[in-house]
């Protein structure tokens, strides 16, 4: 069934999800047979690598610590991303990070200071990246950060690109499951209530709702929820709920994809003998097939946005 919406509020969009992983090869290999297009490998001067999975506006960030050696020293008012990652997996693999687009980051790291959010430095970096046609070019970007002690598990920022010419190719953004774009992203909360908060301070406070134990927000580019586990359950299934590693407090746990048909994406999970199960919130790769993360398709229109409510497919 098509979903459409209403013209969505002018908060911040998703811009990217980071997605932590000890084996950077290993994922991507795993991601390519779910259909997706991955960018090269990219390094960065603080010991990661990444790879992408470019969508329409906003992207999945693939990511290791391939050189821990080169870990930024710890700093007054520095968040430093390299260190949070090394960080977290030594706990566990899954989605450490969720990031906001920016139009001017510096502006927002004062608002994130004035709202009592974080008052991190502004954080400006630049890297090579590799076209298409396997020519090099420069992108740069600048980052405001969000670290809560209320979601030490997750970590929240804004990304401003200074070179989107060179960044998003259409060559990349073509995937043979028909990805078009992350519709919701989740987060797993024993009190999602107590995330308002946070939810208000990094989209506008008149964009969260909280109904049945359910916290959500409407940004420019899909909806970030948080539920109670029980919650999450019903919507992504046991399995998405038996992952060892999984956080005790609130974290990023799962998003959705929207793609244009559920059919085509299950035979190719089919044919790629992945595990997968239907569930409310969609056709659902469990984490751990996932590298502790769950992933869910739902079947949209995708010319248009999400719907806002991203209803439920029936169970199968």
């Amino acid at each position: 069934m098509a979903l459409t919406r209403t013209p969505p509020l002018q908060g911040r969009g998703i811009d990217h999800l980071v997605l932590c992983v000890r084996d950077l090869d290993a994922a991507s290999s795993v991601y390519e047979k779910l259909g997706f297009t991955l960018t090269p490998r990219a390094s960065h001067d603080w010991g990661t690598d990444n790879r992408l999975v470019q969508m329409g506006g906003c992207f999945l960030e693939i990511i290791e610590v391939a050189h821990p050696e080169k870990m930024l020293p710890p700093a007054p008012r520095q968040f430093r991303f390299g260190s949070f990652i090394e960080t977290y997996l030594q706990q566990r693999e899954g989605f450490g990070m969720l990031v906001f687009e920016s139009h001017d980051a510096a502006a927002n790291r004062d608002e994130f200071a004035a709202k009592g959010l974080s008052d991190f430095d502004r954080f400006d970096f630049e890297r090579q990246a590799k076209l298409p046609d396997g020519s090099a070019v420069t992108v740069g970007f600048s980052l405001a950060f969000v670290s809560r002690p209320e979601a030490p598990d997750a970590a929240f920022f804004v990304c401003q690109q200074h070179a989107p010419q060179y960044f998003w190719k259409p060559d990349y953004q073509r995937h043979a499951n028909g990805a078009a774009m992350v519709g919701e992203v989740v987060m797993v909360a024993n009190d999602p209530a107590r995330l308002r908060p946070l939810f208000a301070g990094l989209q506008q406070p008149e964009s969260v709702s909280l109904e049945d134990g359910i916290l959500r927000t409407e940004t420019a580019r899909g909806w970030v929820t948080a539920m109670t586990p029980a919650n999450y359950e019903t919507w992504f299934g046991a399995p998405a709920m038996n992952w060892p590693e999984r956080p005790e407090g609130p974290h990023l746990a799962a998003f959705r994809v929207v793609v244009s048909d559920l059919s085509a994406v299950e035979k190719q999970l089919q044919e790629q003998s992945f595990s997968y199960h239907w569930a409310k919130g969609g056709l659902t790769i469990p984490p751990e097939q996932l590298f502790g993360v769950t992933l869910s398709f739902v079947q949209g229109d995708v010319t248009q946005s999400t719907d806002a409510s991203l209803p439920a497919l029936p169970a199968s």
